[in-house]
């Protein structure tokens, strides 16, 4: 593995745990605002984010490349309505997959095939959450201003559960 892409793994690795710190803010939002299962949406997608730096960790392991922890950064944003929280999550998921799309770039020009392969899998998965996070802010649009509405999006919301991916390494 060329170090160039390495480097850009272990970047990610630090992305991946500022998201997971970045939903549990939003996770915390969301309890203040009383509105449980928007947080444990958000609670729910911290540890998919949180294991998706594992997956980074396990590849580089596996490849004989050190893991270099940076310090996490605390995320930054004060929200005064719930819609600015769930776009900022949508800008987020955005952001990270601009990411993985210079990572894969990186490994294609390095004809890296084994990082290419490894990477799919988020891609596809980055194109999973744009999409979760789209359709969260439609139905807040729709749904969000009308207290009952809103209520029975919040119940929606925490019935989520987490699964565990399913890559393999």
């Amino acid at each position: 593995m060329q170090k160039n892409v390495a480097s850009m793994l272990n970047e990610q690795v630090n992305k991946e745990f500022y998201s997971a710190y970045l939903y549990l803010s939003f996770a915390n939002y969301f309890v203040e605002q009383g509105l449980n299962g928007f947080a444990n949406w958000y609670q729910v997608q911290a540890q998919e984010e949180r294991d998706h730096a594992m997956l980074f960790v396990k590849y580089l392991q596996n490849n004989d490349e050190p893991v270099v922890y940076e310090a996490i950064s605390k995320p930054d944003g004060t929200w005064t309505q719930s819609l600015e929280v769930l776009e900022a999550g949508l800008a987020h998921e955005k952001y990270v997959t601009g990411s993985i799309h210079e990572i894969y770039h990186a490994a294609a020009e390095e004809k890296d095939y084994r990082t290419i392969q490894f990477l799919d899998w988020f891609v596809k998965e980055q194109g999973e959450e744009e999409t979760n996070a789209a359709d969260l802010i439609k139905k807040m649009t729709l749904f969000g201003s009308d207290a009952k509405g809103l209520y029975l999006l919040d119940q929606e919301l925490a019935t989520r559960v987490y699964a565990a991916p399913s890559l393999v390494l």
